[in-house]
């Protein structure tokens, strides 16, 4: 079957590989009708991560069961399902207690297994025609038949979830005012799932002009081009003191206006302790800040020695004088997935909005050169097996 294959640094190919076996009564095989390219996968692409070539990507799957093994008892052959990125077991103390990114089963050694992901586990992505689901029952959430609602079904399996997981760990109320740092598909998302919820204002902080342009049309929001403006001074003075609750959509990637390089996305212009230092700056004493943008416990690729070894220069003493509590850690995709489902079908949300790309699985390494270039367009890639 074709999947795609990383490379090395900034190459990935379309090759033929093995096709997926049931290995255990309880796996499914999906015959996958729509993969995604995350932003996560970037950073294995640009050899942040350490991932090894060979290695197929792709942790934002959904399809059509195909095969169900002997132990399976609420899927059957034929069955539309989306898979969240966690995989997960289902009976370990932290999946019960509702943490499926945390699972303790999956990923001997390590808290949390994914797809397709370095470090993850031994679970192959689902960038390819087919996938094996392991813990089916529990990791396979049903769709209806059918193709309706496909863009926003498929963003089910990690962005959707991740944006509104932001929200949760800020602990936004309805009528509370809300900062996003970071327009990209899980910023944006978080947006959305802010209004959604009733946010009485939304500010998104952003540099690329597209993306912001999206976050006013569909999440009614205030935007900032970081680029152009002192985000923080400007969000402070519009809001009189502070937001309530604020979100860091961007990760360990984030770029420093302040630094000056050759090229707009050189790590020369990182910074990765930025925007939780801007969050703290933007959201008002006592306010709660939730992140979901990636940090990593080990970079190669950083701009210096500490945060080489995921270690960040954060202004803890601001965070204590204000009060603030912090959230953080991957999304849970399971404790939302099925109530935000139930509104795409009911017609109370519609996240496709952030889709800009659907093109063949052949068209991949185009995609992840353009995506990796932030051409203006580029928000969200899905691709077809």
């Amino acid at each position: 079957m074709r999947a795609v294959v990383f490379q090395g640094e900034h190459e990935v190919d379309v090759e033929d590989v093995d096709e997926p076996q049931i290995e255990h009564p309880n796996d499914v095989i999906v015959d996958i009708t729509t993969t995604a390219i995350c932003g996560s996968d970037l950073h294995m692409y640009e050899g942040r991560t350490g991932a090894d070539p060979g290695m197929v990507f792709g942790h934002e799957n959904m399809g059509i069961v195909e095969e169900v093994g002997d132990g399976v008892d609420t899927l059957t052959e034929g069955d539309r399902v989306v898979m969240p990125f966690n995989v997960a077991c289902g009976f370990c103390e932290n999946c019960e207690n509702g943490y499926t990114g945390f699972c303790q089963n999956v990923n001997p050694g390590f808290d949390g297994g994914a797809y397709g992901y370095v470090q993850m586990g031994p679970y192959r992505g689902g960038q390819a025609e087919k996938l094996r689901v392991p813990y089916a029952d529990f990791n396979a959430l049903k769709l209806p038949d059918g193709d309706e609602h496909e863009d926003s079904f498929a963003l089910l399996a990690d962005i959707f979830p991740t944006g509104w997981h932001g929200t949760r760990l800020a602990d936004l109320q309805p009528g509370e005012s809300i900062v996003i740092y970071g327009a990209g598909p899980v910023g944006l998302m978080a947006a959305y799932s802010a209004k959604l919820q009733g946010a009485s204002e939304i500010y998104v902080v952003d540099r690329v002009e597209d993306r912001l342009e999206l976050a006013e049309e569909h999440c009614d929001a205030k935007t900032v081009n970081f680029e152009e403006e002192d985000a923080v001074e400007r969000i402070v003075e519009m809001t009189g003191g502070g937001t309530d609750k604020g979100v860091d959509a961007v990760g360990y990637q984030a770029v420093d206006p302040e630094k000056e390089a050759e090229e707009d996305y050189d790590p020369a212009r990182e910074n990765p302790a930025i925007v939780i230092n801007n969050l703290i700056r933007t959201v008002r004493a006592t306010g709660q800040i939730g992140v979901v943008g990636l940090y990593v416990p080990e970079d190669p690729g950083a701009p210096d020695e500490m945060a080489a070894e995921g270690r960040l220069g954060i202004d803890f003493g601001k965070l204590f004088e204000k009060g603030q509590r912090l959230g953080t850690g991957q999304c849970d995709v399971k404790r939302y997935n099925r109530q935000l489902r139930d509104m795409i079908i009911e017609g109370r949300a519609d996240p496709s909005f952030v889709i800009s790309h659907r093109v063949d699985l052949d068209e991949a390494p185009e995609m992840y050169e353009r995506f990796d270039n932030r051409e203006e367009g580029f928000t969200k890639v899905l691709m077809e097996p």
